[in-house]
């Protein structure tokens, strides 16, 4: 392998990496308020399961950048890339979501898990949880849009 090859697959390991470790912390922590809900009222699984799945998107962005740069040089069809410039580049766009998505993911779990609380005493006021947790989505979606644009645009 070269030394362009190694950047990008870097990058596109770091893109996957961090969203997803992201992720998983925020869906463990919004899934551990919701197990002591629910233990107490299954009723309540269908309000928050969207709070549990919210903070797991940030994984899938991380995995589409990362397919994208896979695509572009050459591991999933076409030709490898050989100019370690580019395969810098591909890093460097990698990073947006990868931290982007690490960061964003972890916040908006522990926002979940405050909306799970809130469910649980208040049902009525589940959609005001759902808003809370979506406005951090604002900036997984921004470094996921960054990253992608700029993947489209190495070459």
């Amino acid at each position: 392998m070269n030394l362009a090859m190694f950047f990008a697959i870097l990058g596109a390991s770091i893109a996957v990496i961090l969203s997803g470790m992201g992720s998983s912390k925020g869906v463990g922590t919004a899934s551990e308020a919701a197990g002591a809900v629910l233990a107490d009222d299954p009723s309540k699984f269908g309000k928050l399961l969207v709070l549990q799945l919210l903070p797991g998107t940030q994984g899938l962005y991380g995995l589409i950048v990362g397919v994208m740069v896979m695509l572009n040089i050459g591991i999933l069809g076409g030709e490898a890339i050989t100019d370690v410039g580019v395969g810098l580049q591909y890093l460097a766009a990698c990073l947006p979501i990868a931290l982007g998505g690490y960061f964003s993911a972890k916040s908006q779990g522990r926002v979940c898990a405050v909306g799970v609380n809130l469910t649980a005493k208040r049902p009525e006021e589940s959609s005001k949880a759902i808003v809370s947790a979506s406005l951090i989505e604002l900036y997984a979606l921004l470094g996921f849009i960054v990253s992608f644009l700029m993947v489209i645009n190495i070459g």
